[in-house]
């Protein structure tokens, strides 16, 4: 009888295994999105697998939708946590970045889903909208799906998406961009650095561009949002004049989108730019070394 219940325990676990694999990129870009940190998504992947562990797969109709359920109600409790060390955070908080293969550029709607600027303007919605917002419009799970994973009837979840959906409209970007618009106002920064003219990067700056620097009290940065133009370049011409003759740039996918390494005395920085109609309307810095460790080694995202 126990080498019999032995191999049905290692069935069970074989079997369970078998389907976390198979999914585990999607679950750890569902948590990601929720959460904007990979850090906190590994945990919660950590969680969904002990979880699934001790669910009886004869009973599960969905693995798939079952796994995704587990994920998302241990990522809402992690944005509780998270929420309350964002309140605490010095300066300007970022999403974690990360280093990111040619497949998710190609999958333009999980690129603009992952981007900084989507995921800053998910940012201002409440954990369950969040939770709703990426379930529905990016994994495009249906209303009952999400219901079971949200503890709310499906009436509710049409509510909360709606409400959503409405928010994210009124911030997302509006204008037209492309990953070769975005790359040239990389190397204008690039070249900015490089040669201390710093006039073709001023002209590309919206009116209304924000700058954000992540440095998490670790790494030097501008602990506010720097708004304007006229405030950006002051900032800026005096953060690249230091750099100049003494960083070296590396182009890199960074959450699915053109980006910039940059190292320098020995640190490296994240730059990652959001362009409208060929301006930079975002300008993002993110220097806190907690957050740097996925722009080494390419992170796997799917849907």
């Amino acid at each position: 009888m126990g080498a019999v219940m032995g191999e049905q325990q290692k069935d069970h676990v074989e079997s369970a295994t078998d389907t976390f694999v198979a999914h585990r990129n999607l679950l750890f870009t569902v948590a990601y999105e929720m959460l904007g940190s990979a850090a906190d998504a590994e945990d919660v992947l950590q969680e969904t697998w002990l979880r699934w562990t001790t669910v009886d797969l004869d009973t599960v109709r969905d693995r798939r939708a079952y796994l995704v359920r587990i994920t998302t109600r241990q990522a809402l409790t992690h944005m509780r946590t998270l929420g309350r060390r964002k309140e605490a955070y010095f300066g300007p908080w970022l999403p974690e970045p990360l280093l990111t293969s040619p497949d998710v550029a190609e999958d333009v709607e999980l690129a603009d889903s992952v981007s900084m600027a989507m995921l800053l303007v998910m940012e201002t919605l409440t954990p369950t909208e969040r939770a709703v917002f990426v379930l529905r419009e990016v994994f495009d799970l249906d209303y009952d799906e999400i219901a079971e994973a949200v503890d709310k009837t499906p009436a509710a979840v049409r509510q909360v998406a709606h409400r959503a959906r409405s928010h994210v409209a009124a911030r997302r970007p509006r204008g037209t961009t492309s990953a070769a618009q975005t790359r040239g106002a990389l190397e204008a920064f690039q070249r900015a650095v490089e040669t201390g003219d710093l006039q073709g990067l001023f002209d590309l700056l919206a009116p209304d561009v924000v700058m954000l620097g992540d440095g998490g009290g670790i790494r030097r940065a501008f602990p506010e949002p720097v708004v304007g133009s006229e405030a950006v370049r002051g900032i800026l011409g005096v953060g690249l004049s230091r750099l100049t003759g003494n960083a070296a740039f590396e182009p890199v996918q960074i959450n699915g989108n053109p980006a910039l390494l940059v190292h320098a005395d020995g640190e490296v920085s994240v730059v990652v730019m959001h362009v409208e109609d060929s301006r930079i309307h975002g300008l993002y810095l993110v220097r806190n070394p907690e957050k740097l460790s996925r722009v080494d080694q390419e992170t796997a995202m799917s849907r």
